[in-house]
């Protein structure tokens, strides 16, 4: 394993390994665009899915990172870019979540309103790239990148725990996406279930009406 710490075979690693993570952190963003175009329903409920733990994941970043900036910078929040855009970042995962479950309910009413949603997932995603080039465009606080394509600033002891800790994180939230994915596909099939027998309900109840009536 010591050999993945050399700075050249990590970088050969993160070339390919770095896009395949962005698309993956997109996943809201590219189940908008899916369920714009092609209607797809499990492109919403990807979306839906991905949203929760997305939040989870930036606020655990924010809180951390106030831990670690206290005792560096001698504050817990400073108005730099980089926190700027994160935090903007857990506004929109806050807003997302609930214009989704506003959609949902309106849907549930047979209003429709999950295409506001993919939306606003998409028009969120703008903020993506804003969070990745911050410490470029407002160098304060925080140092410049320390991992540019082809060349790291990185000490090799700390390249291969960092690929292994980003790897992690997101196969971790793959997860977790998977699982309530599958969570909410259970719900909406309970409550097609649901709307059937109720729908039985009615109409054996209209039976027994129109025959108490004819006797």
């Amino acid at each position: 394993m010591h050999g993945f710490a050399n700075p050249a075979r990590f970088l050969r690693i993160a070339r390919w390994l770095t896009p395949l993570l962005l698309v993956s952190g997109l996943l809201i963003a590219i189940a908008s665009l899916v369920e714009l175009v092609w209607r797809h329903p499990l492109a919403s409920i990807a979306a839906r899915a991905a949203a929760v733990p997305g939040a989870v994941f930036t606020a655990i970043c924010l809180v951390t990172g106030s831990i670690w900036g206290r005792p560096t910078w001698g504050t817990w929040w400073v108005w730099d870019g980089r926190l700027t855009s994160m935090l903007v970042l857990l506004l929109l995962y806050f807003a997302y979540i609930a214009l989704a479950g506003a959609a949902q309910k309106d849907m549930a009413a047979g209003t429709g309103g999950s295409r506001v949603t993919a939306i606003f997932g998409l028009l969120g995603a703008v903020n993506v790239p804003i969070i990745n080039r911050s410490v470029v465009w407002w160098n304060s606080l925080h140092q410049p990148p320390s991992i540019t394509m082809g060349q790291s600033a990185i000490d090799p002891a700390f390249l291969w725990p960092l690929l292994a800790a980003t790897l992690s994180f997101s196969l971790l939230f793959g997860g977790v996406v998977l699982a309530r994915m599958r969570a909410l596909l259970a719900d909406i099939q309970s409550e097609a279930r649901l709307r059937r027998k109720a729908v039985r309900a009615d109409e054996g109840a209209d039976i027994l009406s129109v025959s108490s009536d004819r006797l």
